[in-house]
């Protein structure tokens, strides 16, 4: 798939009291391991748990509440427009409060598979991540490292070293802004070397592309 753009961005859109608001409540619930596509219903065996930290490692929160998703679903709809998307859509998963403290990070991936849900009796079953939605809750003057970074070739980074297709988002960084791309597209969080990137991430779901 062409695109005219690859990802789009609401500079500091989110208040500092939104962020805030959303670090503290995230703060006081249950962190849970951060998995990666595939292990999700494998048991977590310490070596399973060493494969998955090969390719990720952070702490997360799943928050599903209502007035967080107001706040972010103006601004889904506003990149699917203005970007020249126009996916169609039809409801967002959890929010992903993430945490990368010193020497966390999450390895090259995309955040879609090739094959929908399969979840009956939910409302996912049959749909697949179109949109992925990164909202930057610290500024980027609070730590160090931590950067996010697209590969705008339609295969896994790994495979090949061509370190001019890779483009840092410098436009996340400062608090309160908002990125927005197709959820086919690689990316990933390099290692926080210090301090602590506060993230929020939430990925919106459809039927398949035809």
């Amino acid at each position: 798939m062409i695109l005219s753009n690859y990802y789009w961005y609401f500079e500091s859109a989110l208040t500092p009291r939104f962020c805030d608001e959303v670090i503290s409540y995230a703060n006081s619930k249950k962190e849970v391991l951060a998995l990666t596509g595939g292990y999700d219903k494998k048991k977590l065996t310490k070596e399973v748990i060493k494969n998955i930290q090969r390719r990720r490692k952070s702490d997360l929160v799943w928050l599903d509440d209502l007035w967080i998703y107001k706040e972010l679903h103006p601004y889904i709809r506003e990149a699917n427009e203005k970007a020249g998307w126009n996916f169609d859509w039809e409801r967002s998963e959890s929010c992903q409060f993430t945490k990368y403290k010193l020497n966390q990070y999450y390895d090259w991936h995309c955040d879609s598979w090739d094959k929908p849900y399969n979840k009956p009796d939910t409302p996912e079953h049959g749909k697949i991540r179109k949109l992925s939605m990164t909202c930057q809750l610290t500024d980027g003057s609070e730590y160090n490292g931590g950067e996010l970074e697209f590969d705008f070739r339609n295969y896994d980074p790994h495979m090949r070293d061509e370190s001019k297709h890779r483009i840092q988002c410098k436009e996340i960084l400062p608090k309160g802004s908002i990125i927005v791309f197709p959820s086919f597209v690689w990316h990933r969080v390099k290692p926080v070397t210090s301090g602590t990137r506060y993230s929020l991430v939430v990925w919106h779901l459809g039927r398949p592309f035809r």
